[in-house]
């Protein structure tokens, strides 16, 4: 803020029985809702309208610390599904159908949930059926209901119509990375969806020529695994990602080299890298804030940032 003043962030702390794995919210109707994939193989709902409504008034957010909410306080889950055989780490809400949530474990096996009357879900028990190893990561398309993608421990990237069960579900499919894909982002204005590895690259692949033309891009930068990453909600041709090397580098794939630059270090630099933000160690996941347009927020097992850069 201005004036000299230091950002202030305030926290209000939820009780959760064992690892989390991963979190993802969406707006629901009235509600707020977040599903939370735990390590102890349930995917829990729950809804955050009371919290958010404390972190609002100051008065409410004093009066939780004092009675003692440091460690969390508990909240009854709106439903619970137990039907995962193993944890998972993959999630993800439905940007065009309101409660509609995919979800996908260590078993290879994904879950399509559908909200019925009150706070309840359907998930079909049979799962979506393809993948050969553990399912990392899931994103829904951003403008068709009933498609999804996914990625996986055995290099595969696969393209689902959710209309559709078992085997027939899956219509695409291409060995994305040398080893396992562990994370995947699919752009909200463009047909391209960039993914990351365990082997440290970042590709980026054309929807439109998925399985024939391989990645219209190879961003290389990373020394170890990547994590997370995220196109920017905003610019179509900016992304982010994090690594376990410590880092979480910026690009801009409308960049080109400029062949007049002399300096050696900066020309073996990738052209489209923008900027590296370094300082956290064991970074998880990434996000673009949605309304502060180029901010990311971080989390990392040293804690959490929040930062902006100049250049995007």
């Amino acid at each position: 803020g201005g004036g000299g003043q230091k950002p202030k962030m305030e926290s209000v702390l939820i009780k959760h029985h064992g690892c989390v794995n991963r979190i993802r919210t969406t707006q629901h109707g009235e509600a707020v809702l977040c599903g939370v994939w735990s390590e102890q193989g349930k995917v829990t709902i729950l809804d955050l309208r009371s919290q958010l409504a404390a972190l609002e008034d100051s008065r409410e957010l004093a009066a939780r610390r004092k009675a003692g909410s440091r460690v969390g306080e508990p909240i009854r889950p709106l439903y619970v599904f137990t039907g995962h055989q193993t944890e998972g780490y993959a999630i993800d809400w439905c940007p065009t159908q309101s409660g509609v949530l995919a979800t996908g474990d260590c078993r290879r096996n994904i879950h399509v949930w559908q909200p019925g009357d009150g706070d309840s879900w359907t998930v079909d028990q049979r799962p979506l059926v393809g993948h050969t190893d553990s399912v990392e990561d899931i994103n829904w398309s951003p403008n068709e209901p009933h498609v999804l993608a996914s990625c996986s421990v055995d290099k595969t990237i696969r393209i689902w119509d959710t209309r559709e069960s078992g085997t027939k579900a899956c219509k695409l499919t291409v060995e994305a990375h040398s080893s396992d894909v562990n994370v995947i982002s699919w752009n909200s204005k463009e047909p391209l969806i960039v993914s990351g590895g365990d082997d440290g690259f970042i590709h980026v692949w054309d929807l439109r020529n998925f399985q024939t033309g391989g990645a219209v891009a190879t961003l290389k930068h990373h020394t170890a695994a990547i994590t997370t990453v995220e196109w920017q909600p905003c610019e179509s041709s900016v992304l982010a990602a994090g690594g376990e090397d410590d880092q979480i580098s910026l690009w801009d794939l409308a960049v080109e080299r400029d062949e007049m630059e002399t300096d050696q270090d900066v020309k073996d630099l990738p052209p489209q890298l923008l900027f590296i933000h370094q300082g956290q160690t064991e970074i998880k996941e990434l996000h673009w804030h949605p309304q502060l347009p180029g901010v990311i927020i971080s989390t990392a097992n040293s804690g959490f940032n929040a930062f902006r850069t100049i250049s995007v």
